[in-house]
Protein backbone atom coordinates (compact mmCIF):
# COMPACT_ATOMS: atom_id res chain seq x y z
CA UNK A 1 0.00 0.00 0.00
CA UNK A 2 1.47 3.33 -1.11
CA UNK A 3 1.62 6.17 1.42
CA UNK A 4 1.60 9.89 0.53
CA UNK A 5 2.70 12.40 3.17
CA UNK A 6 2.91 16.20 3.17
CA UNK A 7 5.01 17.78 5.95
CA UNK A 8 4.60 21.53 6.52
CA UNK A 9 4.42 22.30 2.80
CA UNK A 10 4.31 25.85 1.47
CA UNK A 11 4.06 26.37 -2.26
CA UNK A 12 4.04 29.54 -4.29
CA UNK A 13 4.77 30.54 -7.85
CA UNK A 14 6.87 33.30 -6.29
CA UNK A 15 7.88 33.90 -2.68
CA UNK A 16 5.44 36.81 -2.61
CA UNK A 17 2.53 34.76 -3.99
CA UNK A 18 2.08 31.77 -1.67
CA UNK A 19 -0.75 29.42 -2.71
CA UNK A 20 -0.43 26.62 -0.13
CA UNK A 21 0.24 27.38 3.53
CA UNK A 22 1.76 24.86 5.97
CA UNK A 23 0.02 21.79 4.52
CA UNK A 24 0.48 18.58 6.52
CA UNK A 25 -1.42 15.51 5.39
CA UNK A 26 -1.08 11.71 5.36
CA UNK A 27 -2.90 9.41 2.94
CA UNK A 28 -2.12 5.87 4.06
CA UNK A 29 -5.32 3.99 3.26
CA UNK A 30 -6.72 2.91 -0.12
CA UNK A 31 -9.82 4.65 -1.36
CA UNK A 32 -11.28 7.55 -3.31
CA UNK A 33 -10.08 10.88 -1.93
CA UNK A 34 -11.95 13.98 -3.11
CA UNK A 35 -10.43 17.45 -2.81
CA UNK A 36 -13.01 20.20 -2.36
CA UNK A 37 -12.82 23.95 -1.97
CA UNK A 38 -13.67 27.21 -3.75
CA UNK A 39 -11.92 28.40 -6.88
CA UNK A 40 -8.35 29.59 -6.48
CA UNK A 41 -7.78 27.83 -3.17
CA UNK A 42 -4.99 25.53 -4.40
CA UNK A 43 -6.75 22.28 -5.35
CA UNK A 44 -4.80 21.73 -8.58
CA UNK A 45 -1.65 23.08 -6.94
CA UNK A 46 -1.66 20.51 -4.13
CA UNK A 47 -2.06 17.48 -6.40
CA UNK A 48 0.79 18.68 -8.63
CA UNK A 49 3.06 18.54 -5.59
CA UNK A 50 2.59 14.75 -5.54
CA UNK A 51 4.20 14.15 -8.94
CA UNK A 52 6.89 16.85 -8.75
CA UNK A 53 5.26 19.22 -11.24
CA UNK A 54 5.25 21.65 -8.31
CA UNK A 55 8.16 21.65 -5.86
CA UNK A 56 7.51 23.14 -2.40
CA UNK A 57 9.17 26.35 -1.30
CA UNK A 58 9.16 24.93 2.21
CA UNK A 59 8.47 21.49 3.65
CA UNK A 60 8.55 18.07 2.00
CA UNK A 61 6.36 15.55 0.19
CA UNK A 62 7.07 11.84 0.70
CA UNK A 63 6.05 8.86 -1.40
CA UNK A 64 6.41 5.58 0.51
CA UNK A 65 8.81 7.32 2.86
CA UNK A 66 11.06 8.67 0.12
CA UNK A 67 11.34 12.42 -0.35
CA UNK A 68 10.19 13.46 -3.83
CA UNK A 69 13.17 15.84 -3.96
CA UNK A 70 15.40 12.76 -4.12
CA UNK A 71 13.33 10.84 -6.69
CA UNK A 72 13.66 10.81 -10.48
CA UNK A 73 10.55 11.55 -12.53
CA UNK A 74 10.70 8.10 -14.15
CA UNK A 75 10.57 6.47 -10.70
CA UNK A 76 7.63 8.65 -9.64
CA UNK A 77 5.79 7.66 -12.85
CA UNK A 78 5.91 4.03 -11.76
CA UNK A 79 3.78 4.91 -8.74
CA UNK A 80 1.79 8.02 -9.69
CA UNK A 81 -0.41 8.74 -12.70
CA UNK A 82 -1.66 12.29 -13.26
CA UNK A 83 -4.62 13.15 -15.49
CA UNK A 84 -4.76 16.95 -15.93
CA UNK A 85 -7.94 18.93 -16.38
CA UNK A 86 -7.10 19.89 -19.97
CA UNK A 87 -5.37 17.84 -22.65
CA UNK A 88 -4.06 19.00 -25.99
CA UNK A 89 -5.82 17.59 -29.05
CA UNK A 90 -3.32 18.77 -31.64
CA UNK A 91 -2.36 15.27 -32.79
CA UNK A 92 -4.63 13.20 -35.01
CA UNK A 93 -3.97 9.89 -33.23
CA UNK A 94 -6.75 7.36 -32.91
CA UNK A 95 -8.42 6.92 -29.54
CA UNK A 96 -6.89 3.44 -29.31
CA UNK A 97 -3.37 4.82 -29.81
CA UNK A 98 -4.03 7.77 -27.48
CA UNK A 99 -4.97 5.43 -24.64
CA UNK A 100 -2.09 3.11 -25.52
CA UNK A 101 0.29 5.97 -24.69
CA UNK A 102 -0.77 5.40 -21.09
CA UNK A 103 0.97 2.02 -21.15
CA UNK A 104 4.41 3.59 -21.67
CA UNK A 105 5.41 2.89 -18.08
CA UNK A 106 4.60 -0.82 -18.50
CA UNK A 107 6.08 -1.55 -21.93
CA UNK A 108 9.77 -2.24 -22.44
CA UNK A 109 9.74 -2.21 -26.24
CA UNK A 110 6.81 -1.72 -28.60
CA UNK A 111 3.20 -2.68 -27.91
CA UNK A 112 2.46 -6.05 -26.41
CA UNK A 113 -0.72 -8.05 -26.72
CA UNK A 114 -1.25 -7.65 -22.97
CA UNK A 115 -1.12 -3.85 -23.34
CA UNK A 116 -3.68 -3.89 -26.14
CA UNK A 117 -5.92 -6.13 -24.05
CA UNK A 118 -5.70 -3.69 -21.13
CA UNK A 119 -6.61 -0.80 -23.41
CA UNK A 120 -9.71 -2.59 -24.72
CA UNK A 121 -10.74 -3.60 -21.18
CA UNK A 122 -10.47 0.03 -20.07
CA UNK A 123 -12.42 1.33 -23.08
CA UNK A 124 -15.16 -1.18 -22.26
CA UNK A 125 -15.15 -0.03 -18.62
CA UNK A 126 -15.77 3.56 -19.77
CA UNK A 127 -18.19 2.58 -22.57
CA UNK A 128 -16.06 4.08 -25.33
CA UNK A 129 -15.29 0.99 -27.42
CA UNK A 130 -17.11 2.60 -30.34
CA UNK A 131 -14.56 5.44 -30.33
CA UNK A 132 -11.51 3.16 -30.73
CA UNK A 133 -10.68 4.19 -34.31
CA UNK A 134 -11.96 7.76 -34.17
CA UNK A 135 -9.38 10.57 -34.24
CA UNK A 136 -8.82 12.07 -30.81
CA UNK A 137 -8.82 15.63 -32.15
CA UNK A 138 -12.26 15.11 -33.71
CA UNK A 139 -14.03 14.22 -30.45
CA UNK A 140 -16.39 16.33 -28.38
CA UNK A 141 -15.28 17.79 -25.03
CA UNK A 142 -17.11 15.05 -23.13
CA UNK A 143 -15.56 12.31 -25.28
CA UNK A 144 -12.13 13.87 -24.74
CA UNK A 145 -12.70 13.64 -21.01
CA UNK A 146 -13.60 9.94 -21.15
CA UNK A 147 -10.53 9.13 -23.22
CA UNK A 148 -8.16 11.00 -20.89
CA UNK A 149 -9.64 9.19 -17.89
CA UNK A 150 -9.11 5.88 -19.72
CA UNK A 151 -5.49 6.81 -20.43
CA UNK A 152 -4.98 7.40 -16.71
CA UNK A 153 -6.72 4.22 -15.54
CA UNK A 154 -4.81 2.02 -18.01
CA UNK A 155 -1.45 2.98 -16.47
CA UNK A 156 -2.27 0.86 -13.39
CA UNK A 157 -0.14 2.75 -10.88
CA UNK A 158 -0.91 2.55 -7.14
CA UNK A 159 -1.78 6.27 -7.13
CA UNK A 160 -4.09 7.89 -9.69
CA UNK A 161 -4.64 11.67 -9.60
CA UNK A 162 -7.41 13.29 -11.64
CA UNK A 163 -7.90 17.05 -11.92
CA UNK A 164 -11.67 17.59 -12.32
CA UNK A 165 -12.32 14.29 -14.19
CA UNK A 166 -16.07 14.90 -14.45
CA UNK A 167 -15.80 18.32 -16.11
CA UNK A 168 -17.64 18.44 -19.47
CA UNK A 169 -19.65 15.33 -18.58
CA UNK A 170 -23.42 15.19 -18.18
CA UNK A 171 -24.89 14.31 -14.78
CA UNK A 172 -25.41 10.63 -15.60
CA UNK A 173 -21.78 10.21 -16.60
CA UNK A 174 -20.49 12.28 -13.66
CA UNK A 175 -22.16 9.79 -11.32
CA UNK A 176 -20.99 6.77 -13.32
CA UNK A 177 -17.35 7.91 -13.47
CA UNK A 178 -17.18 8.75 -9.75
CA UNK A 179 -18.82 5.45 -8.81
CA UNK A 180 -16.39 3.62 -11.11
CA UNK A 181 -13.36 5.36 -9.57
CA UNK A 182 -14.51 4.38 -6.08
CA UNK A 183 -14.91 0.76 -7.20
CA UNK A 184 -11.45 0.71 -8.83
CA UNK A 185 -9.85 2.11 -5.67
CA UNK A 186 -11.48 -0.62 -3.59
CA UNK A 187 -10.78 -3.46 -6.02
CA UNK A 188 -7.14 -2.55 -6.72
CA UNK A 189 -6.35 -1.37 -3.16
CA UNK A 190 -5.05 1.95 -4.47
CA UNK A 191 -5.30 5.68 -3.80
CA UNK A 192 -7.40 7.64 -6.28
CA UNK A 193 -7.27 11.37 -5.67
CA UNK A 194 -9.70 13.58 -7.59
CA UNK A 195 -10.60 17.25 -7.56
CA UNK A 196 -14.35 17.75 -7.39
CA UNK A 197 -16.84 20.61 -7.26
CA UNK A 198 -19.97 18.54 -6.59
CA UNK A 199 -20.68 18.27 -2.88
CA UNK A 200 -23.46 15.69 -3.22
CA UNK A 201 -21.56 13.33 -5.52
CA UNK A 202 -18.56 13.62 -3.21
CA UNK A 203 -20.74 12.86 -0.19
CA UNK A 204 -22.09 9.75 -1.86
CA UNK A 205 -18.93 8.20 -3.32
CA UNK A 206 -15.79 9.53 -1.61
CA UNK A 207 -14.09 7.50 1.09
CA UNK A 208 -12.27 10.62 2.32
CA UNK A 209 -12.64 14.37 1.79
CA UNK A 210 -9.85 16.94 1.85
CA UNK A 211 -11.41 20.39 2.28
CA UNK A 212 -9.24 23.36 1.35
CA UNK A 213 -10.05 26.90 2.43
CA UNK A 214 -8.62 30.31 1.65
CA UNK A 215 -5.82 31.25 1.67
CA UNK A 216 -4.68 27.71 0.77
CA UNK A 217 -4.72 25.54 3.88
CA UNK A 218 -6.46 22.31 4.87
CA UNK A 219 -9.61 23.27 6.75
CA UNK A 220 -10.79 19.68 7.34
CA UNK A 221 -9.85 16.11 6.39
CA UNK A 222 -11.80 12.93 7.05
CA UNK A 223 -14.87 10.95 6.09
CA UNK A 224 -17.59 12.76 4.10
CA UNK A 225 -20.22 12.50 6.82
CA UNK A 226 -17.85 14.23 9.26
CA UNK A 227 -16.58 16.92 6.88
CA UNK A 228 -19.60 17.94 4.80
CA UNK A 229 -21.60 19.76 7.44
CA UNK A 230 -23.63 22.97 7.19
CA UNK A 231 -21.06 24.70 9.39
CA UNK A 232 -18.10 23.65 7.22
CA UNK A 233 -19.86 24.55 3.96
CA UNK A 234 -20.73 28.01 5.27
CA UNK A 235 -17.21 28.61 6.55
CA UNK A 236 -15.43 27.45 3.37
CA UNK A 237 -17.88 28.42 0.63
CA UNK A 238 -19.82 31.32 2.21
CA UNK A 239 -23.06 29.44 1.46
CA UNK A 240 -25.81 28.52 3.88
CA UNK A 241 -27.08 24.98 3.44
CA UNK A 242 -29.17 22.20 4.92
CA UNK A 243 -27.46 18.83 5.31
CA UNK A 244 -29.80 15.85 5.64
CA UNK A 245 -28.26 12.51 6.77
CA UNK A 246 -29.32 9.48 4.75
CA UNK A 247 -28.21 5.96 3.86
CA UNK A 248 -27.28 4.93 0.32
CA UNK A 249 -27.52 1.25 -0.61
CA UNK A 250 -25.96 -0.04 -3.82
CA UNK A 251 -28.39 -2.42 -5.52
CA UNK A 252 -25.54 -4.16 -7.38
CA UNK A 253 -23.41 -4.95 -4.35
CA UNK A 254 -25.95 -4.77 -1.55
CA UNK A 255 -23.60 -2.59 0.52
CA UNK A 256 -24.86 0.51 2.34
CA UNK A 257 -23.00 3.68 3.35
CA UNK A 258 -23.93 6.78 5.32
CA UNK A 259 -24.33 9.81 3.04
CA UNK A 260 -25.60 13.37 3.28
CA UNK A 261 -27.97 15.21 0.95
CA UNK A 262 -26.83 18.81 0.71
CA UNK A 263 -29.34 21.52 -0.15
CA UNK A 264 -27.74 24.88 -0.90
CA UNK A 265 -29.86 27.78 0.32
CA UNK A 266 -28.21 31.20 0.24
CA UNK A 267 -24.90 32.75 -0.81
CA UNK A 268 -23.30 35.04 1.76
CA UNK A 269 -21.57 37.85 -0.14
CA UNK A 270 -18.61 39.37 1.68
CA UNK A 271 -15.94 41.82 0.58
CA UNK A 272 -13.52 38.89 0.07
CA UNK A 273 -15.94 36.98 -2.16
CA UNK A 274 -17.09 39.83 -4.40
Amino acid sequence: MTVIEFKNVDFGYTEERIVLHDVSLVMDKPGLYCILGPNGVGKSTIVKCINKINEPLKGDVFLDGENLKDMELKDISQKVTFVPAHQTDAFSMSVLDTIMVGRYNKSKWGSKKADIKKVYETMKLLHIEDLAYRKYNELSAGQHQKVTIARGVVQETPVLILDEPTANLDVQYQIYVTEMLRAIAEKRNMIILMISHDLNITSKYAHYVIMLARPGYIYAYGKPEDILTAETIEKVYNVKSRVVPDKFCNEKTGSCVEVSHIFLDEAIMTEDSR
